[in-house]
């Protein structure tokens, strides 16, 4: 692919193709405009056709058809020529690590290509990151086997910043089973305030609050697993060591365990009192943007209650099943301890584990993720609820798998 020429030809065809507001035809173009003419048009209505062409991005191997392999795909380090401090705080924040999370932890191993690999699966969104962490040290083409960056907000080819200011530029990724933060911020009264009326921005958005001053570090004080250390609570500290142990992380005996590191690579938790309290004091400066401190301090603190009630239930069901495990009604796999893996999801081989496994990803993530986006629906019908819901059917199974096992 070339860089536009200095020659100039009025196309009037690809003028109308392109919706560009001038009339600049580059031999890249003149090729796709036939071949792929969405992907001309999406480039020539963004911003950086004006002074930007194909190879800047692609480079020049590519020239003609016998030869398509060799053009280049971007890589972070791409954006990164142009967009340094963007680029930046993206590799030091949460986002870059989606990739490395889901290759790291050990249920993402025995899935099918097409889960993972395809980007049928977990891969279609955590595409998003690097592979490992030499990786993030030295951005390279060959992670992006797994997925480009920039370009999931950014939709290529017009790379809008527009576009990725907008709620929906994340609700791709941010809306479903374990993280429904789409459903829960556009059904509050956040969401609703500023959906009715765009032009007057009434209410936050996910920008807003996860994104201030169009910060790309986009890291929550919780985390993806609700958990912070240490924890001055000693009653909510008991409930986290048993959460801990269900998840992988601490043994039986509360000894860290290698998953401990996969947790640290991949920022699933808040391992410090600094950094958590770093990332809430992002988000309140937000909340105080609109609100009094006595008000958000009032409702950040009863969101971090709705986490410890959701806790205590999540803590109790992991010993009950711990107990079967222990006791030998469930069969434990080798290589594994008493305690369930919860860190390899629904890769479960019983009912009862499955519940537990729905209480983790799905119960209690709308329960804590409800509360702070100001949903009580949600964090009551379709977190709260349904976790005592969950914990009343692994009660009765225990007392049914029992009583089958001293039968047996």
């Amino acid at each position: 692919m070339l860089r536009h020429t200095h020659i100039f030809v009025i196309v009037p065809v690809l003028v109308l193709m392109a919706g560009a507001a001038f009339a600049v035809e580059s031999e890249c173009e003149d090729c796709h405009a036939k071949l792929t003419p969405m992907i001309v048009k999406d480039f020539n209505r963004g911003v950086m056709s004006e002074s930007m062409g194909c190879a800047d991005c692609h480079g020049e191997g590519h020239t003609g058809m016998e030869d398509a392999d060799k053009a280049e795909l971007p890589t972070i380090a791409t954006c990164q020529a142009c967009h340094e401090d963007q680029a930046q705080r993206y590799i030091a924040g949460k986002h870059a690590k989606g990739s490395l999370a889901v290759h790291a932890l050990p249920f993402s191993h025995g899935q099918p290509d097409a889960f993972i690999a395809g980007q049928r699966g977990c891969g279609g969104c955590h595409t998003m990151g690097l592979a490992t962490q030499e990786d993030r040290k030295t951005p390279s083409r060959e992670y992006y086997k797994y997925g480009m960056d920039c370009q999931n907000c950014h939709t290529r080819h017009a790379f809008s910043v527009a576009e990725a200011r907008e709620p929906e530029a994340c609700q791709t990724c941010h809306q479903g089973f374990d993280h429904p933060q789409w459903e829960m911020w556009s059904t509050s009264k956040h969401g609703v305030a500023y959906l009715l009326d765009r032009e007057a921005k009434r209410g936050p958005t996910c920008q807003t609050c996860h994104m201030p001053d169009g910060d790309h570090f986009v890291r929550t004080p919780w985390g993806f697993l609700g958990v912070r250390l240490p924890e001055d609570d000693e009653e909510w500290m008991g409930y986290r060591t048993t959460i801990l142990m269900g998840l992988g992380v601490l043994d039986a005996e509360g000894q860290p365990t290698p998953l401990l590191e996969i947790v640290k690579i991949g920022d699933l938790a808040r391992l410090d009192a600094e950094t958590f309290n770093a990332e809430r004091k992002r988000i309140t400066d937000t909340c105080g943007q609109c609100h009094s401190k006595s008000f958000w301090e009032a409702n950040i603190n009863a969101a971090d209650e709705m986490l410890k009630e959701a806790d205590k239930i999540f803590a109790e069901a992991i010993n009950i099943v711990a107990g079967l495990r222990k006791d030998g009604v469930i069969k434990v796999k080798e290589g594994e301890g008493v305690y369930p893996q919860l860190l390899s999801f629904y890769e479960v081989d019983t009912a009862v584990e499955q519940h537990l496994y729905d209480i983790f990803m799905d119960y209690r993530m709308k329960t804590f993720q409800g509360a702070f986006h100001i949903n009580p629906d949600y964090t009551t019908w379709y977190g709260y609820a349904k976790m005592k819901q969950a914990l009343a059917e692994i009660k009765e199974l225990d007392h049914q798998m029992r009583a089958a096992a001293s039968d047996g």
